[in-house]
């Protein structure tokens, strides 16, 4: 039987580019079991766009981009307070790269780590979060070209979907079901990982 879980409020940081089955499918996955997910993009408005690209895995050195869809935010970075929301979740892709760039992303990422707050991350969002100066110390995963970060931000990388704290971490959009169960576990308060 189906049951639909206590709804939290989650932020979701994207940008142009960011990897389109990996905005898509936890935003809609996370609303359909009753969390508000407010899609966020500095420079840009509730109402506007992000591009999205689709990553595909052809057994090339590395991933094929193609353009993706579309994808609206529903809310203004500039409004929201990380102080809000329940729990993050930082898509890959591209966007990650010039994302962490932005100061309001890096306060909004450190918010959720000195909270000790629930975050979702997969691919190359691990960038941003290496740039904040929060990874030190986890156990955690990456797409493996981002691990040369991930280590050099002084966490230990894993070759697979890991739990650590308040961080749950994936490698790219194969692993949406074990990454968003086990976020859906961390948001619901229940231990995923020893």
């Amino acid at each position: 039987m189906w049951v639909k879980t206590m709804g939290k409020q989650l932020l979701m940081i994207v940008g142009d580019f960011g990897e389109d089955y990996e905005i898509m499918v936890p935003f809609q996955a996370l609303q359909a079991v009753g969390h508000e997910v407010d899609a966020v993009c500095p420079e840009k408005d509730a109402g506007d766009v992000v591009k999205t690209a689709i990553h595909d895995f052809r057994g090339d050195q590395t991933y094929l981009e193609e353009r993706g869809h579309d994808f609206q935010l529903t809310a203004t970075m500039s409004d929201v307070d990380p102080s809000d929301y329940d729990g993050l979740v930082v898509p890959g892709g591209r966007a990650p790269e010039y994302l962490r760039t932005y100061d309001a992303v890096l306060d909004a990422v450190r918010h959720f780590f000195e909270a000790d707050k629930p975050v979702a991350t997969l691919c190359h969002g691990p960038q941003i979060l290496a740039a904040a100066g929060v990874l030190e110390g986890y156990e955690m995963t990456s797409y493996p070209a981002v691990r040369p970060e991930c280590e050099a931000a002084g966490c230990t990388w894993v070759d697979e979907v890991t739990t650590d704290g308040n961080l749950v971490t994936g490698q790219a959009w194969p692993d949406h079901p074990e990454w968003i169960a086990q976020f859906l576990d961390l948001l619901d308060g229940e231990e995923t990982r020893d």
